[in-house]
């Protein structure tokens, strides 16, 4: 009987729902102004005395969120009189700050090998390439021309190398016009620096540059199954060549 009266009880109406902490208020409300577009990037935001009035919270209550907003990339701080908290990008360029930053920490802590960021960086580069010899803009294609003149043009001890080869490999990934993907080369060529690698002799700085024109080329003729080849040649180049001068 106390079994029927159980099963005949009406269905009990959920009327609770979880009670926000004021940070996390804070902290959704600035959140959703920003992917709405209501904040615009680069407009900054009130001051935190004011802020904290509008909310009617402390200003340790709204530090607090803002500091979590900003470990987001959705807000920067800038310091001095003339500054104050400004709307970051948010574009696929924040996607790759984002990477960048999380799997720098990762390295540090040990979470992570060295290798398996480069051997990760050389899956998404094969396809990257692929993509760009048949998306590149004339646009691209000038830039990556101009890159690697520069490379040619530099001697081994140039400072600038590390930089042009970073470029280099990021701009091609900009031309597959896929941003994810783009971000994600761009985060793991910084991560891995696969120059910083090299034992850079005026040997090996000038295969590697005849390996960038190869890829160019195969970019130029819109060719991907070329740039496939001309990738993976110099990918392997480099993982052999990285791989003996980590050996020393």
């Amino acid at each position: 009987m106390a079994a029927g009266a159980r099963a005949s009880e009406p269905s009990r109406k959920v009327i609770g729902r979880t009670v926000v902490r004021p940070r996390q208020q804070v902290e959704e409300t600035i959140k959703a102004a920003i992917l709405s577009g209501e904040l615009k990037s680069g407009e900054m935001l009130p001051s935190e005395a004011e802020l904290a009035r509008q909310f009617n919270v402390s200003r340790g209550t709204l530090r607090e969120a803002l500091r979590v907003l900003a470990s987001q990339h959705l807000i920067y701080k800038v310091p001095g009189a003339r500054g104050g908290t400004f709307v970051q990008s948010v574009d696929y360029s924040a996607l790759g700050d984002v990477v960048t930053d999380s799997v720098d920490n990762l390295l540090a802590l040990g979470s992570i090998r060295f290798d398996e960021v480069t051997h990760m960086r050389e899956l998404l580069e094969v396809p990257s390439v692929r993509l760009a010899a048949e998306h590149r803009s004339a646009d691209d294609l000038a830039k990556l021309h101009e890159i690697v003149d520069r490379q040619k043009a530099a001697s081994v001890d140039d400072p600038s190398i590390p930089e042009l080869d970073r470029q280099f490999h990021t701009l091609i990934a900009r031309a597959s016009q896929n941003r994810v993907l783009a971000s994600f080369v761009a985060a793991l060529h910084h991560a891995s620096e696969p120059v910083h690698y090299l034992d850079l002799s005026p040997e090996v700085g000038r295969e590697t540059v005849k390996q960038h024109q190869a890829i160019v080329r195969a970019i130029a003729d819109q060719d991907p199954d070329a740039g496939e080849r001309a990738i993976v040649e110099h990918l392997t180049y480099l993982r052999h060549h990285i791989s003996a001068h980590r050996a020393k």
